[in-house]
């Protein structure tokens, strides 16, 4: 017996759609797709917040001195003259910063094997490159859904059938976050 479903693909795209799909579902927190593939998207996903709700408290917070650039009401760097030359002023500025113990670490590690990267664009930027944000869901993971689901052991998805797809026929299934 397979421990997996196979879904008519070979190996390299069903890991390829099966990550697509993980990825999305994680972003947006509902995907519509097939059962079959829902059923192998719960397991990839279930894993990913159980390693999240596992080491949410795995951190210890550090202050760290940066030198930041000094900016003018325009949001632009300040600059000045040093021996003719225009440099930019910076100031030292105390910040506290989360750093992940061993363990949390080889977590989040996992979790990007699985991960895409994802860029969002906001909506009044549509189609410009320039306004474009790389979208952390590792750290989605671990800040909003570890902590939601902090008191579950395991079933963090939810799939309801919606009916057959018109095309093929195909028992199509929404896929949710509980």
């Amino acid at each position: 017996m397979a421990k997996y479903r196979k879904l008519g693909r070979t190996s390299d795209q069903r890991k390829a759609l099966i990550r697509n799909q993980v990825t999305a579902l994680i972003q947006h927190g509902r995907i519509v797709t097939t059962e079959a593939k829902a059923k192998e998207i719960r397991k990839a996903a279930e894993h990913l917040i159980a390693l999240a709700v596992k080491e949410r408290d795995n951190f210890e917070e550090v202050t760290v001195t940066a030198k930041v650039a000094r900016k003018d009401k325009d949001g632009k760097r300040v600059k000045e003259v040093v021996d003719g030359k225009k440099v930019t002023v910076y100031d030292e500025v105390e910040k506290k910063i989360k750093k992940d113990l061993p363990s949390r670490l080889h977590a989040r590690r996992q979790m990007l094997k699985v991960l895409y990267p994802v860029k969002a664009v906001p909506a009044e930027a549509a189609g410009k490159k320039k306004n474009t944000k790389q979208v952390d869901l590792t750290d989605k993971l671990f800040t909003e859904l570890a902590p939601k689901y902090a008191d579950r052991n395991g079933g963090y998805t939810r799939i309801v059938k919606i009916g057959q797809r018109k095309g093929d026929g195909a028992l199509e299934v929404l896929l949710e976050l509980v």
